[in-house]
C-alpha cells in the first residue's frame, strides 16, 4: 500500500534522534566548569554605582542650594548607611581590591576636610594651585583602623556644619572663582567643585548600600 506522503516516515530505532541546534550540547561531567573572566562592566559599576561625575554646564541658583543640602545632609545619609553594621562588616571591602567601609568612612572626612580647606584658599586667594594629597595612602595611616567608628561620624557632621555655612555665605560672583590642581594643571571654579562634592557625598555613600544590598545586611 503507497505511503501517504503527509505521514512523517517511521525512524529507524537504531538511528541516533537529530539534535535540535538550538538545544545546548550537554557538558561532559568529567569535563571542569571553566571560569568566565571578571566582568568589566560589572567591577565599573562597583566602582561607580552612581556613575563618574558630570559637571553642570548651567549653574542655577537652584543648582547650587541643591548641591548645597546634598553637603549638608551627608553626615546624616552616612550615618544610616553604617548604621547597625558589626566590626566583620565594617572591615568588608566594598568591592574587590577596593577600600573596607570603614576606611570609606574615613576617607569622606579626610577628602572633604582637604575641599574646605580648598574652597577657603581660593576665596582669599587669586586662583591658588592647591595641594594635592595620596588618598590611597591617607586611607591606611595607623590611626585609620583604631579610630572609632562614631569619632569619624562626628567629625563629618562637625565639618560639614562648617563647610556649610561657607557655602551659605559665598557670592554669586565667588562660584566663578577658580584652583588650579597641580596634577592636571585645570582651572577649575568653585561651581565645579561644589558639584563635584555633592557627587563624592552620594558616591561614597552608595558603596556602602550597595554592598549592604548585595549582601542582604
Amino acid at each position: 500500500k503507497p505511503r501517504n506522503p503527509e505521514t512523517p516516515k517511521p525512524r529507524n530505532p537504531e538511528t541516533p534522534k537529530p539534535r535540535n541546534p538550538e538545544t545546548p550540547k550537554p557538558r561532559n561531567p568529567e569535563t571542569p566548569k571553566t571560569r568566565k573572566p571578571e566582568n568589566p562592566k560589572l567591577m565599573s559599576d562597583l566602582r561607580y554605582p552612581i556613575g563618574k561625575y558630570v559637571p553642570e554646564a548651567n549653574v542655577t541658583p537652584a543648582y547650587v542650594a541643591a548641591c548645597i543640602e546634598t553637603i549638608g545632609g551627608l553626615p546624616a545619609a552616612m550615618r544610616a548607611a553604617v548604621a547597625g553594621l558589626d566590626e566583620t562588616q565594617l572591615e568588608t571591602p566594598y568591592r574587590p581590591d577596593g577600600w573596607t567601609v570603614r576606611q570609606v568612612v574615613h576617607h569622606v572626612g579626610d577628602s572633604h576636610l582637604n575641599s574646605v580647606i580648598r574652597f577657603k584658599w581660593t576665596l582669599t586667594e587669586a586662583t591658588p594651585t592647591i595641594k594635592a594629597y595620596n588618598e590611597k595612602d591617607w586611607a591606611e595611616t595607623d590611626e585609620v583602623a583604631s579610630t572609632p567608628l562614631e569619632v569619624n561620624l562626628a567629625f563629618l557632621e562637625a565639618l560639614h556644619h562648617k563647610w556649610v555655612l561657607l557655602l551659605k555665605a559665598m557670592q554669586p560672583a565667588d562660584w566663578e572663582k577658580q584652583l588650579v590642581h597641580p596634577e592636571s594643571g585645570k582651572h577649575l571654579s568653585l561651581a565645579y567643585m561644589l558639584g563635584l562634592y555633592a557627587w563624592h557625598c552620594k558616591h561614597h555613600v552608595a558603596h556602602i548600600t550597595a554592598l549592604r544590598a548585595r549582601r542582604g545586611w
